[in-house]
C-alpha cells in the first residue's frame, strides 16, 4: 500500500499525533513504572506492517493482541501496511494472531442492533466497527485500552505467551453483543479456506481458521497456515447465534466455512465487565485448551496484565540506560521493544509445533536438556546487523529459539527457511542468510545444539542445489558456484526471476552470497574442515568479479562475463534487490579493507562522506515520502537493510570520527518519536531490525561482519547515553560510561576498558564479554589521532 501525503498534511497529522503521543505517554507513566515507561508502541505505526503494532503481548509471545482499523481489507501483495493506522478513527475489532503472513480471529464488543460485518473504514455505522479517539487510548508494553465511542464500551487487552485476555466494560444495555469473527481475512493471512467455531458449553468455545497467505501460495503452495482457539467467558450469554457472511441464524451455537462467526447476546448493567480468556495454538484446539489451562486458568485479567508488564520490565531491564534526554530514551526502548517483540513462538506449552501441511511435530530437548521454542519469523535479511548482535549480547534464548527452529526445518524439509510461517516457507527476500546467522552464533559461543548437524545444514545452504525447495531461497546457488558470481537475467514483466541460471537481482545476490560464504568458511575453519574452508573462502571473493574499476562500482554481469548495457547506478531492481549499485557497492562487510584498497582510501572516504552529507537532507532515507520503498533509488537508504552497516565503514578506512558523527546524525534524522516519523517516514520496521540498529548504535557498539569472524570484534561508535548497564548473556555485567557527552559532543576523545587505555576503535568481542567498565570521554571536535593507527581487522 503506497500513501503519498503532502508536507502540509504530514505536519498537520504530526501535530495531532504529537498531542496523542503526549497523552499516551502520560498514561504510560501512570500505569507502569520502570524502563518500559519509555516505550511508545505507536511510534512509526502509521506506515507499519501487520505484526508491528501489537501492544497486548509479551516478549516473543504467540498471543499478540491489537486493535485493527483496516485488517479485514487484507493485503494484495502480502507485505503492505495494514492492521492499525493511527490516522484512522474507527476500530473494527481486536485480533489475536499477528505474525509475518499470519493473522486471524477478531473479536468485537457492541451494543444496539446486531451487525455481523465490520463495515467500511470511512463509514462507521455501516458495520460493527466503532469510532474512537486517541485521547482515550492507552498502549504500553503488555497492555492496551480504548473507549469505543459508538458503544460506550471500554475495551482492554493483555496476554501471556499463548493466551489472550479481553476485558470489556459495558454500559447498561438489553442488547449487548460479543462478535467472534473467525472466517474472514485478517492482515497478511491471505484468503480463508476453512473455519469453524462452536460453543462447548455455556461459557466455553473452540474453533479454528485455515488460511492461504500470499507468500505460502508462492513459496510453499502445498502448505497452509492454521490457527486454533479455545476460549472461556466470565459470564454466560443470554443467547447465542451464528453467521456466515451476511446469513444470520438465531439460537445457533456453531458456524463453519469461510465467513463463519458467532454472536453472543447479553443484558448488561452499567459498568459490568465481561472477561474472555483465549488459548491460542497453531497445532490443535486441544493444545489451545492446554495452553489456556497451563498458562492462565488461575489468572485474572489484572494478574495477567501485571505479569505481562513485569515481563517487559525484566527483558528491557537487561539493558539499562540513563540519559537526561527523554526523547533518546523513548527511541532506544521503543527500538529494543520492537527487537524483542518481532518474532513470536509457534510451539505449544507441551512442545508440539506446526509442521508443513497442517501436521504436528514435537520438539526434542537441546544437548543441555533445555526445550527451546519453535518460532514464526520473517527472513533474517539484515538481522545480522542488529538483531543477532543484540541477541548474543543479552538475549541468547532468542537466538537459540531462532537456531533450533531452523534446524528443525532442516530435519523436516531438508533446507533452512528464509522466512517461516508455521513451518511453511514464506521466503520474502530469497537470499537466505540463516546459515550466516547460525555460523555467527557459533563464533559468539552460542552452541546449545548439534554443531555438526548445524554445519551440514549451513554448508548445504551455501553450496548445494539438488532438490532445493523454491521457498528455501538461494535458487541461483548453482549459477553462483559455477561462475563465482550470479549472472544477470533481464526482467521482462511478471514476477522477478531467480533460478539455476541466474537472477534479476544478480549483483546484490552475488554480494550477499559472498558474505554468507565467508561466514560458513569461518565456521568450517573453526571445525577443522580445511577443504571446505578453502572452497568457501574462494566464493567469499565473488564480489570482486563484478567490480568495475572504471567507475569503482559493482555492476551486474551476464553469463558471458560482460557487464550489462544501459547501466544506471541509481536504478533499483535491475541487478539489485531493494537497492541500487551506489548503495550495494559498499556491501563487502566480510573484507572492507579490500574494497577500500580497490577504491583508494582518500576516494573511499570522500565519496562515503559525500553520500551522508547529501543524504542528510533526505532524512537518510526516502525523504518525507510515505512509501515502504522510498529511498531505493537514493545514494543511501537507512530505511532498508542493505545500507545498515555503511556508516560504520569509516572505522576501517582510517576516519573513525566520521562513524561517530554519522551514526549520531542518523539516530537524530532518520529516527523519530511519532506515528509517522518513527523509522524514516515511509520505511517499515520489519520485525525489529531498524529499532535494533538504533539500540546498538546508541550503545556505541557494532560489527559490520555480524560476529562472523573466528574471533568476532566489536567496533566503537559514539555512545549516546551517560551510563549503560548490560546484563551480558554469559552472566557478566558491562557498564558503558561517557563523560562530557551532549548533543554537540559526539566525538570520542579517549577511551578505556577496566582502567586500561584503549587506543583502537574496536576490541575483540570475547574481551568485552568479560564485563567491566567501558569509558569514553566525548568532545565537540573530532580527535583525529584516536582509533586510527590500528583499524579493525578486515581479515584474520
Amino acid at each position: 500500500m503506497k500513501m503519498l501525503l503532502s508536507l502540509v498534511n504530514i505536519k498537520k497529522i504530526l501535530r495531532i499525533a504529537g498531542t496523542a503521543l503526549l497523552l499516551v505517554q502520560c498514561s504510560t507513566f501512570a500505569v507502569s513504572q520502570g524502563l518500559s515507561k519509555y516505550v511508545d508502541p505507536r511510534i512509526g505505526s502509521a506506515n507499519s506492517r501487520w505484526f508491528f503494532f501489537t501492544p497486548a503481548a509479551v516478549p516473543e509471545g504467540m498471543a499478540k493482541l491489537a486493535p485493527s482499523t483496516n485488517g479485514h481489507y487484507g493485503n494484495k501483495q502480502g507485505w503492505e501496511v495494514v492492521g492499525y493506522d493511527p490516522r484512522h478513527h474507527s476500530i473494527e475489532g481486536f485480533v489475536h494472531f499477528h505474525e509475518w503472513q499470519v493473522g486471524g480471529v477478531s473479536f468485537m464488543p457492541t451494543t444496539g442492533p446486531l451487525k455481523v460485518r465490520p463495515g467500511g473504514l470511512d463509514t462507521p455505522g455501516s458495520g460493527y466497527r466503532s469510532r474512537f479517539e486517541h485521547k482515550n487510548e492507552v498502549a504500553i508494553p503488555g497492555y492496551y485500552k480504548v473507549l469505543l465511542d459508538d458503544y460506550h464500551i471500554t475495551a482492554e487487552l493483555t496476554a501471556t505467551k499463548r493466551v489472550g485476555f479481553h476485558r470489556y466494560t459495558f454500559p447498561e444495555s438489553d442488547n449487548a453483543h460479543l462478535i467472534f469473527d473467525i472466517g474472514h481475512t485478517q492482515g497478511e493471512s491471505g484468503p480463508v479456506t476453512n473455519a469453524e467455531i462452536h460453543m462447548v458449553d455455556k461459557t466455553h468455545f473452540t474453533g479454528f481458521v485455515d488460511t492461504y497467505p500470499k507468500y505460502v501460495q508462492k513459496y510453499d503452495p502445498d502448505g497452509k497456515v492454521s490457527m486454533f482457539i479455545y476460549g472461556e467467558l466470565s459470564k454466560a450469554p443470554e443467547s447465542v447465534g451464528s453467521f456466515v457472511d451476511d446469513v444470520v441464524r438465531e439460537n445457533s451455537s456453531k458456524s463453519n466455512g469461510r465467513g463463519a462467526g458467532l454472536f453472543l447476546n447479553y443484558k448488561t448493567r452499567k459498568g459490568e465487565q465481561i472477561v474472555i480468556k483465549v488459548g491460542l495454538s497453531y497445532t490443535s484446539e486441544a493444545n489451545a485448551r492446554l495452553n489456556l489451562v497451563k498458562e492462565a486458568s488461575r489468572l485474572s485479567f489484572d494478574d495477567a496484565k501485571k505479569q505481562a508488564i513485569q515481563s517487559w520490565k525484566q527483558q528491557l531491564g537487561k539493558i539499562s540506560v540513563r540519559s537526561r534526554n527523554d526523547s533518546d530514551m523513548v527511541k532506544f526502548y521503543t527500538g529494543l521493544y520492537h527487537a524483542l517483540l518481532g518474532r513470536g513462538i509457534a510451539s505449544d506449552i507441551n512442545g508440539d509445533y506446526p509442521k508443513h501441511g497442517g501436521k504436528i511435530g514435537h520438539l526434542k530437548p537441546a544437548p543441555s536438556g533445555k526445550l527451546y521454542n519453535f518460532i514464526n519469523t520473517d527472513a533474517i535479511w539484515g538481522g545480522y546487523w542488529d538483531l543477532t548482535q543484540l541477541w548474543s549480547l543479552a538475549y541468547p534464548d532468542f537466538y537459540e529459539d531462532f537456531i533450533h527452529t531452523q534446524l528443525q526445518l532442516y530435519r523436516d524439509k531438508g533446507w533452512f527457511g528464509d522466512g517461516v510461517a508455521n513451518s511453511e516457507y514464506v521466503s520474502g527476500v530469497g537470499t537466505n542468510f540463516v546459515g550466516l546467522a547460525i555460523a555467527a552464533a557459533y563464533e559468539a559461543g552460542i552452541r546449545d545444539y548439534d554443531v555438526n548437524e548445524a554445519y551440514r545444514a549451513i554448508r548445504a545452504n551455501e553450496l548445494e542445489w539438488h532438490n532445493r525447495k523454491f521457498g528455501s531461497g538461494k535458487m541461483d546457488v548453482k549459477a553462483f558456484v559455477r561462475y563465482g558470481y550470479v549472472p544477470f537475467l533481464e526482467y521482462k514483466g511478471g514476477d522477478f526471476v531467480t533460478d539455476s541460471t541466474g537472477s534479476d537481482f544478480s549483483a546484490s545476490h552475488t554480494l550477499e552470497y559472498s558474505f554468507s560464504a565467508f561466514a560458513a568458511a569461518q565456521m568450517a575453519k573453526s571445525l577443522g574442515k580445511t577443504d571446505d574452508y578453502k572452497k568457501l573462502i574462494k566464493y567469499s571473493n565473488g564480489w570482486r568479479l563484478l567490480y568495475n574499476p572504471e567507475n569503482k562500482l559493482i555492476e551486474p554481469k551476464t553469463a558471458n562475463g560482460k557487464f550489462i548495457d544501459k547501466f544506471d547506478p541509481y536504478a533499483p531492481w535491475r541487478g539489485f534487490q531493494e537497492g541500487n549499485a551506489v548503495q550495494y557497492t559498499l556491501f563487502v562487510p566480510q573484507d572492507p579493507a579490500a574494497l577500500i584498497r580497490l577504491q583508494g582510501r582518500d576516494y573511499f572516504n570522500k565519496r562515503l562522506n559525500d553520500i551522508f552529507e547529501k543524504s542528510r537532507d533526505e532524512a537518510f532515507g526516502g525523504g518525507k515520502t510515505i512509501d515502504a520503498f522510498a529511498g531505493v533509488n537514493a545514494i543511501y537508504n537507512h530505511g532498508n537493510e542493505p545500507c545498515l552497516h555503511i556508516s560504520w565503514l569509516f572505522n576501517f578506512s582510517g576516519e573513525p570520527w566520521l562513524t561517530q558523527k554519522w551514526t549520531r546524525e542518523i539516530g537524530r534524522g532518520f529516527y523519530g518519536n511519532d506515528p509517522i516519523h518513527g523509522y524514516g517516514y515511509g520505511q517499515d520496521e520489519d520485525q525489529g531490525q531498524m529499532g535494533g540498529w538504533y539500540a546498538l548504535s546508541a550503545l556505541g557498539i557494532f560489527d559490520v561482519k555480524g560476529f562472523t569472524d573466528r574471533q568476532p570484534i566489536v567496533e566503537f561508535g559514539s555512545p549516546l547515553f551517560d551510563r549503560v548497564d548490560i546484563k551480558l548473556s554469559n552472566g557478566h555485567r558491562l557498564t558503558v560510561l561517557t563523560k562530557s557527552n551532549s548533543l554537540q559532543n559526539v566525538y570520542v576523545q579517549s577511551a578505556s576498558f577496566n582502567n586500561n587505555t584503549l587506543n583502537d576503535c574496536w576490541m575483540f568481542r570475547s574481551r568485552l564479554m568479560q564485563g567491566g567498565v567501558l569509558s569514553f570521554v566525548m568532545g565537540k571536535e573530532p580527535n583525529k589521532s584516536w582509533g586510527v593507527k590500528n583499524p579493525p581487522p578486515s581479515k584474520q
